[in-house]
C-alpha cells in the first residue's frame, strides 16, 4: 500500500473492484492510500460483483453525482431453472424448473426486456422505503410493498454459457437498472426462473475496465483530474473575463459562451483546468451545480 500522501489529491480513480469488497471498503482504502477523508464513489456495486468503481478525491466528491447518471455496461451469466431469494447467486434456492429452451428463444425473450421498462427494486437493493433500506429489511425477513422505476435498456445481448441452461449476457442500461432484475425477468418470460452470477461492471460512460486498477494498484499517479473526471460532459472554454463570474458562483449567459445543448457542461479554462459545472435553466442563462475553484 502507498503511505499516505502530505497534500489533499482531488481528482477521480477509475478502481477495478474485486469480488468480496463492498463499494465502502473501496472508499475506506482510499482514505488511507491518500491520506485524506473527502472520498466517495459513484454508483454502488455488490460485494460478489467486480468491475468498474468511480471513486472523488477531495472537492472531486462534489462531482460524483454526474458519473452516478452515466450510462452502464454490464457482463455476468444468467442461470436457466434456478430462482433464488437474491436474485443472484449468494441467495437461497426458492424454486426450481426444468426449463429446455434454445438461445434464438432466449434473446427473443431479451428482446422483451429491451428498451423503456418498469422495474421494481430487488428487496436487497439499497432503495429506502419509510426511511429504512430495502436490503437491512431483507437481513430482517421482511419485505415490503415497492413501486416499480422507469428505466432504459439500451441493449440485453446473450451468447451460449459454457454449460447447458446457462447464458452470457451483456447488457448496456441506464442509471439505476439492476442487472439482477433483468436476469429474473428473463427467466420468468421463458416460463420459469432464472439468477445471475459472475457480474462484472465493464463500463461507466467513457470509463472503462481497461482504464481501471485494483485498490493495491492505486498511487498517486493514476487520479484522473478533475476535468478529466468530467470528460463525459461537453466542455465549455471560459474567457478570462468570465472566470471571475464563475468562481463566485454567479450564472452566465449561454449565448457569448457558445453553449449549446441540454447540459451539464463542465466549465473550464485555457490550461484545461476545471472550474465548475454548470446546468441550463428555462432561460438563455445556464447556472452553476458545482463550483471547484471558488473566489478567495
Amino acid at each position: 500500500m502507498s503511505p499516505p500522501v502530505a497534500d489533499q489529491v482531488n481528482g477521480l480513480v477509475v478502481v477495478d473492484k474485486e469480488a468480496g469488497w463492498t463499494s465502502h471498503d473501496v472508499v475506506a482504502r482510499c482514505r488511507r492510500i491518500f491520506g485524506q477523508k473527502r472520498v466517495g464513489h459513484a454508483g454502488t456495486l455488490d460485494p460478489d460483483a467486480t468491475g468498474v468503481l468511480l471513486v472523488g478525491l477531495g472537492r472531486s466528491t462534489r462531482l460524483m453525482r454526474f458519473l452516478t447518471a452515466l450510462p452502464k455496461t454490464y457482463e455476468a451469466e444468467v442461470v436457466l431453472g434456478t430462482a433464488t431469494s437474491t436474485l443472484d447467486a449468494s441467495g437461497e434456492v426458492t424454486g426450481t424448473w426444468d426449463m429446455d429452451v434454445s438461445l434464438a428463444e432466449v434473446r427473443e425473450a431479451a428482446t422483451g426486456l429491451t428498451g423503456e421498462i418498469e422495474q421494481v427494486p430487488p428487496m436487497v437493493s439499497a432503495v429506502k422505503v419509510d426511511g429504512r433500506r430495502l436490503h437491512a429489511l431483507a437481513r430482517e425477513g421482511v419485505e415490503v410493498e415497492r413501486s416499480a422505476r422507469p428505466v432504459t435498456v439500451y441493449r440485453y445481448d446473450v451468447t451460449p454459457g459454457m454449460t447447458p441452461g446457462v447464458f452470457r449476457i451483456e447488457v448496456e442500461c441506464s442509471s439505476g437498472t439492476y442487472v439482477r432484475v433483468l436476469a429474473a425477468d428473463l427467466g420468468e418470460a421463458l416460463g420459469g426462473g432464472a439468477h445471475l452470477r459472475n457480474l462484472r461492471r465493464t463500463r461507466i460512460g467513457s470509463f472503462t475496465t481497461e482504464d481501471a486498477r485494483l485498490v493495491d494498484e492505486l498511487t498517486p499517479a493514476v487520479v484522473l483530474t478533475p476535468a478529466q473526471a468530467m470528460r463525459d460532459l461537453d466542455q465549455v472554454v471560459v474567457p478570462p473575463d468570465a472566470q471571475r463570474l464563475v468562481a463566485r458562483g454567479l450564472p452566465l449567459d449561454r449565448v457569448p459562451l457558445g453553449v449549446a445543448g441540454d447540459g451539464p457542461w463542465g466549465l473550464v479554462d485555457q490550461a484545461h483546468h476545471l472550474l465548475a459545472v454548470y446546468e441550463a435553466t428555462e432561460t438563455d442563462r445556464i447556472k452553476p451545480a458545482v463550483v471547484i475553484e471558488s473566489a478567495g
